[in-house]
C-alpha cells in the first residue's frame, strides 16, 4: 500500500487513505520501537544480574583478600625476635660462648649475645625451628632452666650479624657491688602496673636513654635524660632521698635496665622499689591499647627501631650518623640527608665527619644494588 495523490475528485478518500496508512506505518514504527526498548530492558537486566553478580564475587575476593592480608604474617612464616636475659653467676664465659656462637651459626639465628660473670642479656631472631633449637640448648644448662624470653615477629632479619661478646657487665651500669641475685626490687607484672604508677606518691623513673625516651614513655613518668644508662646512678643520688623513702618504680625496655637500677636503690637503702616485670615489650605485648597508659612507641636495638601496641612495627628509622630514631615527619627536615645527618646531629659533627658519612653512605648503597641484583639474576 502507497500514500494516495490527492485531486479534486477523491480528495476525502486520499485523505482518509492516506492517514490509514500513515496510521498503520506509525503502528509498524512504534511496534519496532517497542520491540528494540524491551530488548534494551532485557539486557539492561541482564547487564544488571551481571554486575550483581561481579559484585558479588569481588566481595567475596576482597573478602578472601582481607583475609590472606590479615593472616598474612603467620602464614609465611615470619622471623622470630626472642629477648632474653638472666642475673646468675658465670664463671665459664669462654666455654659458653663458644658453645652459643656455635649452636646460633648452625640455626641460621642471627642478633646479639652478652655474657659476663653476673649472667646473661640477649636478643637473636631466626626461623622459629632454630631461634629454638638455641633456647633449648641454653636452657640445657641448669643455670638457664627456667629462663624465660619474650617473643615479637619480623618480615626480615633484624640483625645483619651474629655478635657473642664477653662483658665486664651485661648492662652497664658501673658502679662495683650491685648484685641482682642478692638484692632486688619487687617485680610488677603488666597488668598490675597502671594501678601502680597511677597512685600519687610512686616516682615513676624510665631508666633508658634519651634517644629512645623521646618516641614514647608511660603517662607522668619522669625521664632524667641519660646519654647512658651509667649516668643513671648520679642521677638518682641527686633526685632520691633514701631517708625520706619514697615508692619507686621504674622501668625499661625489657626489664634488665630496671632491675639492676632496683639493686641499686635497694643497696643504698630505699626499700619500696617496684620494677616493670617483662619490660614495656611485654606490657605492650599483653596490656589492651584501650586501657594503656604507654604513650608513643618503644625503641627496639634492632633494625626495626621500634614498636608498639601488639608489638607491632612502627614507622622509624634509624639516622645512620647518630642512631637517633626518626619519623617520617623527622625526615622532611632541611637537615635530613640519608646516612649523612638529621636535625638531631647536623650541628654536633665536623665537615670532615659528613664526608665519612657520606662515603659510607655511598658504599651502603652499592651493596645494597648489588644485592638487589644478585637477587634478580637468581
Amino acid at each position: 500500500m502507497r500514500p494516495v495523490i490527492p485531486s479534486r475528485g477523491n480528495r476525502g478518500s486520499a485523505y482518509i487513505a492516506n492517514l490509514r496508512w500513515y496510521s498503520g506505518l506509525l503502528s509498524k514504527h512504534l511496534k519496532n520501537a517497542l520491540r528494540f526498548l524491551d530488548g534494551v530492558t532485557r539486557q539492561q537486566c541482564y547487564f544488571d544480574t551481571g554486575i550483581q553478580k561481579v559484585a558479588k564475587n569481588t566481595t567475596l575476593i576482597m573478602d578472601a583478600l582481607k583475609h590472606v592480608s590479615k593472616t598474612k604474617d603467620k602464614t609465611v612464616d615470619p622471623l622470630v625476635v626472642a629477648a632474653f636475659y638472666k642475673f646468675v653467676q658465670l664463671n665459664d664465659l669462654a666455654s659458653l660462648q663458644d658453645q652459643i656462637e656455635s649452636c646460633c651459626r648452625e640455626n641460621n639465628v642471627f642478633g646479639i649475645v652478652l655474657l659476663a660473670q653476673e649472667g646473661i642479656n640477649s636478643t637473636i631472631a631466626g626461623p622459629r625451628e632454630g631461634v629454638v633449637k638455641v633456647l633449648e640448648r641454653i636452657r640445657q644448662d641448669s643455670r638457664f632452666s627456667d629462663l624465660q624470653w619474650k617473643e615479637s615477629f619480623a618480615t626480615k632479619q633484624p640483625f645483619r650479624k651474629l655478635r657473642v661478646r664477653l662483658k665486664k657487665e651485661i648492662v652497664t651500669l658501673g658502679v662495683p657491688g650491685v648484685d641482682p641475685t642478692e638484692l632486688v626490687g619487687t617485680y610488677v607484672k603488666p597488668a598490675d602496673w597502671n594501678a601502680l604508677i597511677s597512685e600519687p606518691d610512686v616516682f615513676v623513673i624510665d631508666t633508658r636513654n634519651n634517644y629512645e625516651t623521646e618516641i614514647g614513655t608511660f603517662k607522668g613518668a619522669v625521664d632524667p635524660g641519660l646519654d647512658s644508662f651509667s649516668q643513671l646512678p648520679s642521677w638518682l643520688e641527686k633526685k632520691i632521698d633514701a631517708g625520706e623513702q619514697p615508692r619507686v618504680a621504674m622501668f625499661c625496655t625489657g626489664g634488665i635496665r630496671c632491675e639492676k637500677s632496683t639493686a641499686f636503690l635497694k643497696q643504698v637503702g630505699v626499700k619500696e622499689v617496684y620494677h616493670l616485670q617483662g619490660g614495656i615489650l611485654k606490657y605492650l605485648e599483653e596490656v589492651p591499647e584501650d586501657e594503656s597508659l604507654w604513650e608513643g612507641e618503644c625503641f627496639v636495638f634492632d633494625q626495626r627501631v621500634a614498636v608498639g601496641h601488639g608489638l607491632e612495627l612502627a614507622d622509624y628509622e634509624l639516622c645512620r650518623a647518630c642512631r637517633f630514631p626518626l619519623s617520617p615527619l623527622d625526615k622532611q627536615s632541611e637537615y635530613f640527608q640519608e646516612g649523612i645527618s638529621c636535625s638531631k646531629c647536623h650541628d654536633q659533627t665536623s665537615i670532615e665527619q659528613k664526608a665519612g658519612f657520606a662515603e659510607r653512605q655511598k658504599q651502603f648503597e652499592l651493596a645494597k644494588s648489588r644485592k638487589e641484583a644478585f637477587k634478580h639474576a637468581k
